[in-house]
């Protein structure tokens, strides 16, 4: 069972964005960079699968050179190859993303070396497109679904589930397919600080894919939304500040 996990660097959860003066980009001086929750889980997963039926878990991003922390992140976490497909840094639309990773699956059929399950996180924790997973499953005539939250794999079969309004949905797959996770379909495990050592020191396949061009939308300019500035009122500092504070509870905030 060869599991292919597809993953996205992306800011800290939390981070401060600054774009760029042209509003183009992203301001990266600053930042911490990190994989979506969802891929986490995502990793996780294809490892997981990899050590109860037998077989390989690769992670695959596109980005530039820096990406390959995210790679070894997961390699880390027990995936046993990391891959990137190279870029200049510049944000792909999810269409080249999805076609990029199409032409990286289909190079590994034609060498005898295909997959047999692609996990996808959900969405990115940036841009949450919702598109890349479906797109490559389109593009090779692969059987879909979205929003797991629970998927095992039985003989040539991914049975997957998926919450819904009072209640949930289950549904089988014929292999290979395609699987976008949410998180919480399992909790990641901790990478050592062994395991990240040893994760430095193997390589990283490298593939350079072909940015095509395509008509659609076209970016205009980013913009930051605006920050909420919040108050704050020091009731005290002893418990003189008790019945302030129930009294605030209770006729302001009427949660008591």
């Amino acid at each position: 069972m060869n599991v292919l996990t597809c993953l996205k660097r992306v800011p800290e959860t939390g981070a401060k964005i600054v774009l760029t003066d042209d509003n183009q980009e992203i301001d990266t001086t600053n930042l911490g960079f990190t994989m979506s929750p969802h891929e986490e889980c995502a990793v996780e997963e294809a490892v997981q699968i990899a050590e109860e039926v037998g077989g390989t878990a690769t992670a695959l991003t596109l980005g530039p050179e820096e990406a390959t922390e995210q790679l070894r992140t997961a390699i880390a976490m027990q995936a046993d190859e990391g891959v990137l497909l190279e870029t200049d840094g510049g944000e792909w639309s999810p269409h080249n993303t999805a076609q990029a990773i199409v032409e990286f699956v289909e190079a590994r059929e034609e060498n005898g070396d295909g997959f047999d399950l692609l996990l996808f996180g959900n969405e990115s924790a940036d841009t949450a497109n919702h598109q890349v997973g479906v797109r490559v499953a389109n593009e090779l005539g692969l059987p879909c679904i979205t929003s797991i939250k629970d998927l095992t794999v039985e003989d040539d079969t991914a049975v997957a589930g998926r919450e819904i309004a009072r209640g949930s949905e289950v549904y089988e797959l014929p292999l290979p397919a395609v699987v976008t996770v949410k998180e919480g379909l399992n909790e990641p495990r901790y990478a050592s600080m062994r395991a990240r050592m040893q994760a430095r020191q193997q390589e990283v396949e490298r593939v350079e894919p072909e940015r095509t061009t395509e008509p659609g939308l076209e970016k205009i300019r980013l913009e930051s939304p605006e920050r909420e500035e919040g108050e704050a009122e020091i009731l005290g500092d002893s418990p003189d500040a008790v019945p302030e504070v129930v009294r605030v509870l209770e006729d302001e905030l009427e949660v008591l």
